[in-house]
């Protein structure tokens, strides 16, 4: 097992469980030393992953709420969209296309800050394959996620400032 699957591993590991998990189980199981389960770490939370350390161990803040948020724009406006989102501190789960053919199609995007608006957007710019929501006429939904209520208010009424919100 590489370095990169030990990590996505160990999130959802974390993820997964209610109750903290800690490093000497995470040293055992992957069979690392401490110091590189602690890197691990530190590296999963700069990528954006929310883990917190308390003495019984690793665990994920399960405070947030989240809102199915309905959106229409055009390609060019996609960056715009997620910039706002994550400006105003949401978390950007997935993306959701509702097609008459293929029924419900849903991807993680999993985009928490500017950074990874920029890969996600320089990624669709590098494979050009273009938009999913370009399978519903620019029509989409993303779940997102926030601290609070209030946050995906204030969130929803910028989106439709700019013309993104579907109501």
């Amino acid at each position: 097992m590489d370095a990169l699957e030990r990590k996505q591993e160990i999130a959802e590991l974390i993820r997964k469980n209610e109750r903290p998990i800690s490093a000497l189980f995470l040293s055992e199981k992957f069979n690392v030393p401490g110091e590189i389960i602690a890197q691990d770490i530190l590296d999963l939370i700069e990528s954006g992953e929310d883990i917190l350390f308390q003495n019984a161990g690793y665990f994920i803040r399960q405070e947030k709420v989240a809102r199915l948020i309905k959106s229409h724009h055009e390609d060019l406006d996609t960056e715009g969209e997620l910039n706002i989102i994550v400006d105003l501190g949401g978390y950007v789960e997935d993306v959701i296309v509702k097609h008459l053919t293929y029924g419900e199609i849903r991807l993680d995007l999993n985009i928490k800050n500017r950074e990874d608006v920029n890969k996600f957007v320089d990624n669709l710019k590098i494979k050009g394959k273009g938009h999913l929501k370009n399978l519903t006429k620019n029509y989409h939904y993303h779940t997102v996620c926030a601290d609070s209520e209030e946050i995906l208010d204030e969130i929803e009424d910028e989106l439709e400032k700019n013309g993104y919100l579907v109501k």
